[in-house]
């Protein structure tokens, strides 16, 4: 079996499964980028039961060459389906996988109302069941992401932490909210020093890391053996290279021009519809959102990215932007033009 700490490297930074975020060709910019390990949304191990064949299916277990191998997260609560779909993953995908990681930290409603995702710490003994019904059908790592706990008052961790490990789990990656704070407040690092502090296994910490100095901070503060980048990574997949300049040199490398946000977020788009065609659109509108964010007049061009049905018309309005942008330098800022308002509307029709 393939040594986990060698998937997650010396001091890694890995980007974490997010629903509707990490698909294909976000991944491979990501590692690109510096990222040391990437993870695909999470992948109902019911739904490849009983309906393997289908194109949502598919296009979550699409991976880039660029990518691979790469941590595959799967979702269940039934043990006997988790390790049957493992195992036929694993059979066919072979070297492009690089883990198996169990998703026990969801808070979803829909996902917890079936016993899945974050329920499982309420009951830690089907959980392990599930750990070690995967780690014997696969011949590779078996990891698990899960949460502080359920709430503050049941805010098990550490105990389930060692559940997990003795359940077979290869290692564990640990968010440091509960399932009632969903993504409210601030994440209980401590939490994840404590999970460290405990188990022999890698740990990996996640909650709150949205800078290269937060990964920094991850590490000093909870000794983890990696650090999971969920949010900080929307929009700015710089957050892996910035974080590898200040881990392994000490050196705070400068954001990302305007121009290489909209070259990275012309190439994620192009990439998104070639693999999921024009429907894909929807799917990129937020993806370029956040890549403008810290870009002027980022509000008018969301709104303007929002009518976009098209690949034709991203593109068209990326251009326009850029025209803009190349205004906004000999602009006096102080004039309150926003794109789109007193220069010319994007075309978004050509």
């Amino acid at each position: 079996m393939v040594d986990v700490r060698g998937l997650l490297g010396a001091r890694g930074v890995v980007l974490a499964p997010m629903a509707g975020v990490t698909e294909a060709p976000f991944r491979g910019i990501c590692k690109r980028m510096g990222a040391t390990l990437t993870y695909t949304e999470m992948v109902s191990a019911k739904g490849l039961h009983y309906n393997p064949d289908s194109r949502a299916s598919a296009a979550l277990l699409t991976f880039s060459a660029e990518e691979t191998p790469c941590a595959v997260q799967l979702f269940g609560s039934e043990p006997e389906m988790m390790a049957e779909q493992a195992a036929r993953l694993v059979a066919k995908h072979g070297e492009k996988i690089a883990l198996i990681d169990i998703n026990m930290g969801c808070p979803v409603s829909k996902v917890v109302a079936k016993g899945e995702g974050s329920a499982l710490m309420r009951d830690p003994e089907k959980a392990a069941q599930v750990v070690s019904a995967v780690a014997q059908a696969v011949p590779v790592p078996v990891t698990v992401k899960f949460r502080r706990g359920w709430d503050l008052e049941s805010a098990n961790a550490v105990e389930f932490a060692l559940a997990m490990q003795d359940a077979g789990a290869s290692a564990v990656a640990v968010h440091g909210r509960t399932r009632s704070e969903f993504y409210r407040g601030k994440a209980d690092w401590s939490c994840i020093a404590r999970v460290k502090a405990a188990v022999t296994i890698p740990v990996l910490g996640s909650g709150d890391v949205l800078s290269a100095s937060d990964c920094v901070r991850m590490f000093d503060e909870t000794g983890v053996d990696a650090v999971m980048v969920a949010r900080g990574a929307q929009g700015n997949p710089w957050i892996f290279r910035e974080a590898r300049a200040l881990i392994d040199h000490g050196v705070v490398r400068e954001r990302p021009t305007p121009a290489e946000r909209l070259a990275v977020a012309r190439e994620h788009a192009r990439a998104l519809v070639e693999a999921g065609g024009e429907r894909a659109v929807v799917r990129m509108r937020k993806h370029l959102g956040w890549y403008l964010s810290e870009m002027p007049a980022a509000t008018r061009a969301r709104a303007r990215i929002n009518e976009c049905s098209t690949y034709a018309e991203i593109e068209a309005l990326l251009d326009d932007y850029a025209a803009y942008l190349h205004l906004d330098a000999a602009r006096d800022e102080s004039s309150g033009d926003g794109f789109g308002e007193r220069h010319r509307e994007p075309d978004v029709t050509r």
